[in-house]
């Protein structure tokens, strides 16, 4: 299927790599990132990408480092010139000299569970307390969220099927009883309204044919912390890692809550131990065995001192 984005006529081969592109599912957003960054690599070098060299290549990783191109950008020009040398133009050799620049990964914020409850106690309407409530009850990304239609909600299964995520990835997320019941209620409410069609998106924006977008969501847990006296700086994912860590300080097995989550490698996962100081208060330290020890051998040698 051809993309309306770009700009014709398009080269052959960059509709070479269009093509690519749609036949792996990609998504329109990456698409246009890709192209973009690929058309600036053709820029740096002044001619076509084919002829790259891999000297070319390490002299186009040094100069955006040299540019104070961030973390992140840098990462993403790698992805999209691997894409093209790797699927486009049969180029492996030139995909290996591309470096992914890692990152030092911060400690996510999270919230306690009081601070959740004044967060949803603060939102305006039910539709905005019911798209909270289901990004911590079930730890949805914010996408995931946006993307919810009325049918993914499985009252039978008490499951909510999560079928955008991360990678184009299915699973099945938690649904409680109590988040059953404000989701329903919400529904309901929507109904009467006129904002909600009988199986169209559960989180439906000004258009009934368009789901809220992630930035609105965004906007509205920002407003809401702000309203509740929440000092931290909060987004929606911190209500995804709240639910991962409120469910590792209650005692569940980190594997499940990577299911959970949706998680690939349980490494991402482990982050949240750090974090979750319940666990860690529970824990009784090694040195408290030994003060104990040395405390009851003191006081003997204490008392055989004494006249």
């Amino acid at each position: 299927m051809t993309r309306p984005f770009l700009p014709t006529p398009a080269s052959p081969l960059r509709r070479r790599m269009i093509d690519d592109m749609n036949v792996l599912g990609l998504k329109d957003k990456t698409q246009r990132g890709y192209v973009r960054i690929v058309s600036a690599f053709a820029g740096f070098l002044g001619r076509s990408p084919e002829t790259a060299t891999p000297e070319d290549v390490r002299r186009y990783q040094v100069q955006s480092s040299k540019a104070g191109v961030p973390i992140s950008a840098m990462n993403a020009r790698v992805s999209a010139l691997r894409f093209l040398f790797t699927k486009t133009l049969d180029r492996p050799d030139l995909a290996k000299r591309l470096i992914r620049v890692s990152r030092p990964r911060s400690l996510p914020c999270v919230l306690s569970p009081d601070e959740v409850g004044a967060l949803l106690a603060a939102t305006t309407c039910l539709k905005h307390r019911a798209a909270l409530s289901i990004a911590y009850g079930s730890g949805l990304r914010v996408s995931e969220v946006a993307n919810l239609r009325v049918g993914d909600i499985d009252s039978q299964r008490m499951v909510i099927r999560v079928e955008l995520g991360k990678g184009e990835r299915y699973r099945n997320a938690m649904l409680s009883e109590d988040l059953l019941l404000l989701l329903r209620a919400w529904w309901q409410e929507g109904r009467k309204r006129g904002l909600m069609l009988h199986d169209g998106w559960l989180f439906p924006g000004q258009k009934l044919e368009n789901h809220i977008s992630t930035r609105q969501l965004s906007r509205i847990v920002h407003d809401t912390a702000k309203a509740a006296g929440i000092t931290k700086r909060v987004s929606p994912h911190t209500l995804r890692h709240s639910f991962a860590t409120h469910l590792l300080e209650s005692g569940v097995d980190i594997r499940v809550i990577q299911v959970l989550l949706g998680h690939v490698k349980l490494d991402t996962t482990a982050l949240y131990t750090q974090v979750a100081t319940r666990t860690v208060r529970a824990i009784t330290s090694p040195l408290d065995k030994v003060l104990a020890a040395i405390g009851d051998i003191g006081q003997g040698r204490h008392r055989q001192t004494k006249p």
